[in-house]
């Protein structure tokens, strides 16, 4: 019998390596964001992206009601950045410099990529919600390598 647990298939997931984005806004006045390693793109044409978030997140549901969002793309020289961005909500953009862009969407200065985006549509999967988002505009520092999350850890590419 295979063993689904959630902590085992946490284990199997987490094989496969991914990149570390800030998902941000400016909501009444402050900002609000989580990281997720769930950020893909899905779509040239029309240029969409998503995310996925747990039902049980308590920053998605606020943040939810921005009116449009910035997604910054963690790079390698992220990792101290990626610690406090961990931090519990009410304290993790101390310290932290954002730049506004669009309405209300929330930009890292020097991410790898950073993305504005809107609310494109919501799918309901399991214990989470898979967000689409259209892009509205984009920017990549073709310098940067990223910064990578695997088997629950943070690591830099090696050159």
């Amino acid at each position: 019998m295979p063993d689904l647990s959630t902590l085992a298939l946490r284990h199997t997931f987490s094989a496969y390596a991914t990149g570390v984005a800030l998902i941000a806004a400016d909501i009444d006045g402050r900002p609000l964001g989580m990281l997720a390693n769930s950020f893909t793109s899905v779509s040239l044409d029309p240029p969409l992206v998503s995310m996925s978030f747990a039902h049980t997140s308590t920053t998605w549901p606020a943040l939810s009601h921005a009116r449009n969002f910035g997604i910054s793309v963690l790079g390698a020289g992220d990792r101290e950045r990626a610690d406090l961005l961990r931090r519990p909500s009410a304290e993790r953009f101390e310290g932290i410099a954002t730049r506004k862009a669009g309405d209300d969407a929330l930009l890292l200065p020097d991410a790898a990529a950073t993305l504005v985006v809107e609310r494109h549509s919501e799918i309901q999967a399991g214990d989470h919600v898979v967000m689409l988002f259209r892009v509205l505009d984009h920017c990549r520092d073709a310098d940067a390598d990223p910064l990578v999350f695997h088997s629950g850890r943070l690591h830099e590419l090696a050159r």
